[in-house]
């Protein structure tokens, strides 16, 4: 799937929560993730990258993700995240 795809099934569904990848072709998850917020989306998105530097993880949720996880991810990190997540 690529970024546009991405967005367009996030404005289309009924998702409780989006995992977006940073790196995708078409659209990047960043700027898939801006173009979600500015057309109203309001559910949590948490960005997904293989890139662990602090400036990543800040661009990441200046961007608009509400959460950030770092590659490789274990179903514990990612359960933990989500459950911090508001609403």
């Amino acid at each position: 799937m690529n970024g546009a795809e991405g967005m367009e099934k996030a404005l289309g569904g009924h998702f409780d929560i989006v995992l977006m990848d940073i790196q995708m072709p078409v659209l990047d998850g960043l700027r898939a993730t801006a173009a979600l917020r500015k057309k109203g989306f309001r559910k949590p998105i948490v960005a997904l990258t293989a890139h662990a530097l602090a400036e990543e993880k800040d661009l990441c949720l200046h961007s608009g993700f509400d959460a950030y996880l770092s590659k490789p991810i274990s179903r514990t990190m990612l359960v933990d995240q989500l459950a911090d997540l508001p609403g």
